[in-house]
């Protein structure tokens, strides 16, 4: 009974468990880069936006998983691409990040506006939010692993603009690089990513990939290759925390792992908060026995000099 259950629940996750993983490995790269330029909720802002252009080709007609809809999406990502480039702000008298909230204000509130007009529009706007990976298929996860990995290709060859500008945007035009140009490429391949996400896991989810790992990689420091394997790894172990308690406790698998994310959050918080306390109480306590040494050693000198 034990090994059909093991078989049978195998069966059911291996597959929506490594589009965790592909998620993972593209997410955490590109969630270092939104985080360190301090534009976070552009992840949440180019997957509503994303969301808002596959509504309108589900009020039209066409079906959540046809390509017409994926290429609505993809279409409305590259617009909100083109915002982003050229609104930074050299002077930066308004944050980058306040542009995006409205922009994924709007994009919600039109999502609602043509989801009210649709049939089963609030079942359509549950998928849109956490997804249905449990529903997707190896061949899936093939295709969307050589589009992430095309698209981590891209991103090597153009690595030194983009983290040039991604450390220092005025260092960067001083450099030489055209940050504008390189801003919408960067967000192009973004907003690939980020439409091609949404279909599979819903706007949620992508967001908890993209930033959770990120910023656990971003606080434990390093230089940029310890910083993936970090986000890699947090992200995988949520996957796998979050697979498991969504088919034992019988939950939305999406909601789940967003969930688990935010404990395990919760938890590397607490564990940076103990060791802070634990090294506050040992410092001192090590200066003293320093001192204390240092004294001692010193009482022979002070015969000898006698």
């Amino acid at each position: 009974m034990g090994e059909w259950l093991t078989g049978d629940l195998l069966s059911l996750i291996w597959a929506p468990f490594l589009m965790c993983l592909v998620l993972t490995g593209i997410h955490a790269y590109l969630g270092i880069h939104v985080v360190t330029r301090e534009v976070v909720f552009v992840d949440i802002a180019m997957a509503q936006v994303a969301a808002l252009g596959a509504t309108a080709a589900f009020l039209v007609g066409y079906s959540l998983e046809s390509w017409e809809s994926y290429f609505f999406g993809l279409g409305a990502a590259f617009l909100h691409a083109i915002i982003l480039a050229f609104t930074r702000s050299k002077r930066r008298h308004v944050s980058q990040e306040a542009m995006v909230g409205v922009v994924y204000a709007v994009a919600a509130a039109a999502t609602v506006l043509i989801v009210s007009r649709a049939p089963h529009g609030a079942e359509h706007l549950r998928s849109m939010l956490v997804g249905d990976i449990l529903a997707v298929t190896g061949s899936h996860v093939l295709r969307v692993a050589i589009l992430y990995g095309a698209i981590g290709l891209f991103h090597w060859f153009c690595r030194r603009p983009f983290f040039a500008i991604t450390a220092s945007p005025t260092e960067a035009a001083r450099l030489g690089w055209h940050v504008p140009f390189w801003d919408f490429l960067f967000y192009m391949s973004f907003g690939i990513v980020v439409t091609s996400s949404v279909r599979v896991a819903g706007v949620l989810l992508v967001f908890a990939y993209l930033v959770v790992p990120a910023l656990a990689a971003l606080v434990l420091g390093g230089r940029i290759g310890r910083r993936l394997v970090i986000g890699w790894a947090f992200g995988a172990a949520a996957s796998v925390l979050g697979m498991l308690a969504s088919v034992v406790f019988d939950l939305p698998t999406g909601a789940t792992v967003v969930c688990v994310f935010g404990v395990m959050l919760l938890g590397f918080w607490l564990c940076l908060l103990v060791s802070d306390w634990m090294a506050a109480r040992v410092a001192p306590q090590a200066a003293g026995a320093t001192a204390a040494s240092e004294a001692r050693g010193g009482e022979p000198a002070m015969k000898d000099g006698r």
